[in-house]
């Protein structure tokens, strides 16, 4: 239990998630922040569900290879960090505003809440023999994203210690690591799809 918690504390990061959540919704109002906090780790932990139970079955039905997902998520990843070390986390917001969907579920949902990294660590997890393992997997998971939404809830606390010219440094560091972390997701996956292509 510890082993996968800590292996989910690694990749999720809730701190950093914090940082970006502040980001993209500092515009709004206290309620609904906690609206989008709670529809985001809850669209998080359905998709780990399903792919703890039905991760090979899913990805053999539509052909998803692991390397095809980190590549996609490490773009999506790295596009909101460069938005934020922009500083136009705003104008990320709009552009989420004006179509269908909602920042709850692209990108806090996924992929920064249930990203490619996440994903492969839960098909790891789960993949092991029991369904013991599955359910650890799962509790786990759970546990984390309570953790996330205490932190995305706070959120409102941890701008007025910092202030808002804090909070726009913080805003910009983070979004260099995300970027950075998007760039990793991406040579990853460019790393397994070469070796799986050479037959390693």
């Amino acid at each position: 239990m510890l082993t996968v918690f800590l292996g989910y504390f690694a990749i999720m990061n809730p701190i950093a998630n914090t940082a970006a959540f502040i980001g993209l919704t500092c515009d709004e109002p206290q309620v609904e922040r906690s609206r989008i906090a709670l529809r985001a780790v809850t669209i998080a932990f359905v998709i780990i569900l399903a792919f703890a139970l039905l991760g090979k079955a899913i990805f053999h039905m539509f052909g998803i290879s692991l390397p095809a997902l980190r590549i996609t998520g490490g773009i999506l990843v790295f596009l909101v960090g460069y938005h934020m070390l922009q500083g136009h986390s705003s104008n990320l917001q709009k552009s989420h505003e004006e179509s269908d969907v909602d920042i709850s579920i692209s990108p806090l949902a996924t992929p920064l809440l249930a990203g490619p990294g996440t994903i492969a660590t839960t098909m790891n997890f789960a993949a092991k023999p029991g369904s013991g393992e599955i359910l650890i997997t799962i509790a786990m998971f759970a546990l984390l994203c309570v953790i996330t939404f205490v932190f995305f809830i706070y959120s409102e606390k941890i701008v007025g210690f910092f202030g808002q010219r804090g909070l726009k440094i913080i805003t910009r560091m983070m979004g260099l690591i995300l970027a950075v972390m998007g760039t990793q997701m991406f040579l990853h996956g460019l790393g397994g799809a070469i070796d799986a292509y050479l037959g390693k």
